[in-house]
This record gives C-alpha cells, structure tokens and sequence, in this order.
C-alpha cells in the first residue's frame, strides 16, 4: 500500500510539472520567400503575355495559317519523320546495345565505335553528309549487277531519315544497354538454367523488365525527335518549319509563320506527353505491385 501512494504521488507530482499550452495559440509558419518568389515569377509571366499581345503580331494571320495546306503538309511530314526515324534508332540502338554487351570483342568494338562516332558529331553535321553523300560514292550497287547514281537515291527524305535515325540509335544504344543492365543478374542465370538460347531469353525474360527503366528516357527522346526533325529544313526536307520559312519568305510575316509552327509543335508534344504517361504506367504496373509488397 505505501509502495502504491508513492507511485500515485509521484504521477501527480509529474503532472503538475507540465506546461499548461492551452493558453498558447498555433500560428502556421510563413514562408515570405515562397511568396515573393511566386509573386516575381506571377509578373514575369504577365509581362510576357502581355508583351505578346501588344507586339507587332497579327494574330488574325496566325489563325489562318495554322490549318493552312502547306502547313499541314509539312506537319504531317514531320509526324512520319518522327516515327520513321525514331523506328529505325530504336532497332539500331537494341542492336548496339546487344553487342556492347557481347563477349566478343570485335563487336564490342564495332559497338562503342558506333556510339563514339555518331553522339561525338552534331546532328546537323551527319545531315549534310549524308545529303552530299555522292561526292564519295558517286554510285550506289553491285558492280557488274546494277549501279544506281547515289544523287538520285539520297532525296532529302532519306538523307533526313538517315540522319536523324543512325544519330538517334546511338543514343538509343546507351539507353537500352543502361535498362539491360538494370536487370538482376539472376534472371539471366534463371533462363540459362531452363535451357533458353540467349535471343530468346533475351526476348522473352530480360527486355520485358528492362523495359520499365527504357521506357521514359526513349519516351523524352521521342519528344526532342519531333523538334530535331526542325533540322532538316537544312536540306529541303519539307518539314513542317522549313513550310513555315517558305511562306514567309514570299509574304514577309516571319513572326506570325513562326508562331503557327510553335503552336503545332507544343500540340505535337502534348499528344505526346501523355500517350508516354500511359505507356510508362503500363509497364510500371509490376514494379508498383512488387515494391508494395516489399
């Protein structure tokens, strides 16, 4: 019984040692930094638009040229550029992945060669080389079958395509290789184990879990392919701001043009932004279910 006083005196003894805070009043922290911050950016922001709307710009032009016949040409020859071109570094870039990754050394070789060569070089550059390709090969073929003059063959849409895919599958590569590795090891042990050949373990185990790590940086490269097809006009492609140049070269409304090709740009991407949000939710579904348990 005096073991259970002391206890019971002890407790109140505690309670009185408390601060009452009733008294006290919560007042949330200001952050005057943020504010100010916002409130210069806010101004910034309507300077602009309002600098816009004041400018020597006719919109009235911008509207009728953006679904102008030309235009639309031109943005339906960047679209097919852009999937064309990105297909073909895709392929290009699974391949070199492959070999970096090889054990033969030749073709690790023949790989990095590839990625040292076409990332090293601007991509304007590769352009115009492969536009003027004729002055080192005149003619294209098999001697003694058939010979073609390579003027006739390297049109602008191939030069462009050549260009912009063989540059584009040497960033493609690293990306690829990078998701490669990114797998456990032991799932490639796993497949070997079961008797799988290295393609079809390759194919049918390890890309389709690289795929979660290769799918957003291929994504934003698809992203930057449409604005790299710009590029071409250099070489007369008729993409869609070498059709914006063509038009204000003859009525002298360059900034009207170049607004029209920027809005069809910004919808190009939005599209999409969001077709890659889908996607990488698609393959991300896994990894979310994997990692809750966890």
């Amino acid at each position: 019984m005096l073991s259970a006083s002391n206890d019971r005196a002890s407790a109140s003894g505690n309670a009185d040692s408390f601060t009452d805070i009733s008294q006290f009043e919560h007042v949330p922290r200001r952050y005057y930094g943020r504010y100010l911050a916002s409130v210069v950016i806010l101004a910034i922001v309507a300077y602009i638009v309002v600098a816009f709307a004041r400018g020597q710009i006719d919109w009235v032009v911008v509207g009728r040229f953006l679904t102008a016949k030309s235009i639309l040409k031109g943005l339906g020859n960047t679209i097919v550029m852009t999937i064309l071109a990105m297909a073909l570094g895709i392929v290009l870039g699974v391949i070199v992945a492959i070999m970096r990754l090889s054990t033969n050394p030749v073709l690790q070789a023949v790989a990095q060669a590839y990625v040292w060569l076409f990332r090293g070089t601007p991509v304007i550059l590769q352009l115009l080389l492969w536009f003027n390709l004729a002055l080192v090969f005149p003619v294209m073929g098999i001697p003694g079958l058939f010979e073609v003059r390579t003027v006739d063959i390297m049109t602008p849409f191939l030069a462009a395509l050549l260009g912009l895919g063989v540059s584009q599958g040497a960033y493609t590569s690293e990306v690829v290789r990078a998701g490669l590795l990114s797998v456990d090891t032991g799932q490639y042990e796993a497949a070997k184990s079961i008797g799988m050949p290295k393609l079809q373990a390759l194919r049918r185990v390890i890309l389709p879990q690289a795929m979660r790590v290769i799918v957003p940086p291929i994504g934003n490269e698809l992203i930057g392919m449409v604005k790299l097809t710009s590029l071409a006009s250099v070489i007369q492609y008729a993409e869609m701001l070498h059709s914006a140049e063509n038009i204000y070269y003859a009525n002298a409304r360059v900034i009207e043009l170049l607004m029209v090709a920027g809005v069809w740009y910004l919808v190009v991407v939005t599209v999409l932004s969001l077709l890659q949000s889908r996607v990488e939710l698609r393959f991300a579904r896994g990894a979310g279910r994997a990692s809750a348990k966890q």
